[in-house]
């Protein structure tokens, strides 16, 4: 099982711990949520917990409870600027429909 990091994506993730201070990476989740069933949650992660799992590429970090793997698997975190907007992005092979928002998804 594996995720994915995009290396515009680790450059962001490295850019935000930066700009924190601190952190070892960022935690990656789901949670329930919205009209399709789960949303994607992120925040930063100054440690491993137990059981937690570490993924890493370009020399940034992923943090992801191991309950949050059957839903995550196969998922590659991008980072994408169009415009004036920018976010991370979230390209889930296990994703078979989105809410019309966007702000969630079924598996």
């Amino acid at each position: 099982m594996t995720i994915q990091l995009t290396p515009s994506a680790a450059r962001r993730i490295e850019t935000q711990l930066a700009s924190r201070g601190k952190g070892l990476g960022l935690r990656l989740g789901v949670r329930k949520s919205g009209c399709s069933g789960y949303a994607y949650v992120l925040d930063y992660a100054d440690e491993v917990k137990p059981g937690e799992e570490v993924f890493e590429q370009h020399g940034a970090k992923l943090v992801i409870n191991p309950e949050h793997l059957p839903v995550l698997a196969g998922l590659t975190l991008d980072f994408q600027k169009q415009g004036l907007n920018e976010a991370f992005k979230f390209l889930n092979p296990n994703v078979k429909g989105e809410c019309g928002c966007g702000e969630s998804f079924t598996v």
